[in-house]
């Protein structure tokens, strides 16, 4: 009997297939059995009772969020965060591997990659103690900007929400960057040489080969980390916005994460908590599948 064509696979690669087991088990455990908790955003929970004496109060939590002025000011911070991140990561990461690519001096080359690389070992407890320090109104910008009679006093950079944003953006890339370009210099190297060589025989400059065969080998590992990220959009991350915020840029660094931490635990209302977790949650499995089906519309590389 002929056996089927994935069972053949399956028993080619079971040395592969034993080692992705625990792999599936914690995803499995992790991830999927506590969407169990998800039924919470349907209860009015306390944590007292047993599962089957909540109260089951059905949309009402969404209902809430949807009419709550304080969601829509905290997912306009998570989507402006998010889209500030996506964009300067993109761009300042595929550039620096760019240029640390174009480098020959090979000493130099691994300076600069060790220094842009150490800021990302740094934890966000650490870093935000460094930004505060350097924003601080005796900091090392406001002096520079005060020596160059840029401005008369200093700034109280973290108090004025509008600056938190960019304040945000800025320490993100610098604690990164470093740490993103490895997967672009990684596909930079499986370029073809004599692409280059061709080139450079033709008299192409070399902006002119970046331009027409560095970015285009780059073209499908761009696609798919912007399919990945659009599955987390919605997720502007948690420490820098906690540590950098305060009381005065509040209306400008909460976030869904701290939304939900504040409603979740602080306020004990775990079920308008697990609403906005979930709200969350689809959200971003909407915008992965779309991203990828638009790029499979596109003939682009894409996920699956």
């Amino acid at each position: 009997m002929k056996r089927p064509l994935f069972l053949k696979r399956v028993i080619q690669q079971r040395a592969l297939v034993f080692m992705s087991i625990p792999f599936v088990l914690w995803a499995f455990l992790f991830k999927y059995v506590p969407l169990w908790g998800w039924s919470m955003a349907f209860q009015k929970y306390r944590p007292a009772k047993a599962f089957m004496d909540q109260e089951w109060i059905g949309m009402k939590n969404f209902k809430f969020l949807f009419e709550d002025d304080t969601f829509y000011r905290v997912l306009r911070n998570t989507l402006a965060m998010s889209c500030i991140k996506l964009v300067l990561g993109f761009f300042t990461a595929i550039t620096l591997a760019i240029l640390l690519n174009e480098l020959k001096n090979i000493v130099f080359k691994r300076v600069v990659q060790t220094i842009s690389y150490l800021p990302h070992f740094i934890s966000w407890v650490v870093a935000s103690s460094i930004v505060l320090m350097v924003l601080s109104p005796e900091g090392i910008i406001n002096l520079i900007l005060t020596k160059l009679h840029i401005i008369d006093q200093p700034i109280l950079w973290m108090a004025k929400g509008s600056y938190f944003w960019g304040i945000l953006g800025v320490s993100e890339v610098w604690k990164d960057v470093g740490w993103n370009t490895i997967i672009y210099l990684a596909a930079i190297t499986t370029i073809d040489p004599s692409q280059y060589e061709a080139a450079e025989i033709d008299g192409a400059s070399r902006f002119q080969r970046i331009r027409h065969i560095t970015l285009p080998g780059l073209k499908p590992v761009i696609i798919i980390l912007l399919i990945m990220n659009m599955g987390s959009i919605l997720e502007s991350g948690f420490e820098p916005q906690y540590l950098l915020g305060n009381g005065m840029n509040a209306d400008y660094s909460e976030n869904l994460e701290i939304f939900v931490l504040k409603y979740g635990m602080a306020m004990s209302n775990f079920s308008l908590g697990t609403a906005a977790g979930m709200f969350k949650t689809v959200v971003s499995f909407i915008f992965l599948f779309s991203a990828n089906y638009i790029a499979k519309k596109m003939g682009e590389s894409r996920l699956f």
